[in-house]
């Protein structure tokens, strides 16, 4: 079986911009994930009811790369969740398609016994690129630092200098609000990419 690639945030960074500007040459945000998986990459979205509660995932793409499967639960209700599970999901196809080729899983009982065949260390590798890949792409480096200035001067403007955690937290849900992801992706980002909060 292949290893897991060793890739580091900089070459993942490339790999999304890549994705992007093959996928999503115009750059609007929030990025159209759902609409490039179905209608460029030609992959299914299959809802499954009670996965994530079953297996404790939001989602898994089958082995030949052809369909990715949601928890139904999240596809219906949890949309910010929905199109960051996609775009993780395609990050193991762009990022792991030799892998998964290997098996030729359709179920998520086969995608379990693929995973179990990994080591731990190649396993958590191999979840953080795909992860990392879905924040790169739903919130490219900059688009996030520009809507962060914009965001900060409307802080600023809100007069919230003394209240700088709320200010902080504030700016950081109005990104979140813009790109169309959680909070946590964009803290995230805030981390690996080193930008800096100062309302």
């Amino acid at each position: 079986m292949p290893s897991v690639p060793h890739l580091s945030y900089e070459q993942l960074r490339a790999h999304a911009g890549e994705f992007l500007k093959r996928y999503h040459p115009s750059g609007k945000i929030p990025v159209p994930i759902e609409q490039i998986v179905e209608f460029q990459l030609k992959l299914d979205i299959i809802p499954l009811p009670g996965l994530r509660e079953a297996y404790e995932i939001d989602g898994f793409t089958s082995g030949d790369l052809t369909a990715i499967s949601v928890d139904q639960f999240v596809y219906e209700h949890r949309f910010r969740r929905y199109r960051f599970t996609l775009a993780h999901e395609v990050g193991h196809v762009i990022l792991h398609a030799k892998l998964f080729k290997e098996h030729s899983f359709q179920t998520v009982d086969g995608w379990k016994r693929f995973i179990k065949t990994f080591p731990d260390l190649d396993l958590s590798r191999l979840e953080w690129q795909a992860h990392s890949f879905s924040g790169l792409v739903l919130a490219p480096k900059e688009a996030l630092e520009q809507t962060v200035r914009e965001k900060l001067r409307l802080v600023k403007a809100s007069k919230l200098r003394h209240e700088e955690d709320f200010a902080k937290d504030l700016a950081i849900e109005m990104t979140a609000t813009h790109f169309d992801v959680s909070k946590e992706v964009i803290e995230r980002r805030f981390g690996y990419d080193e930008i800096t909060l100062t309302p």
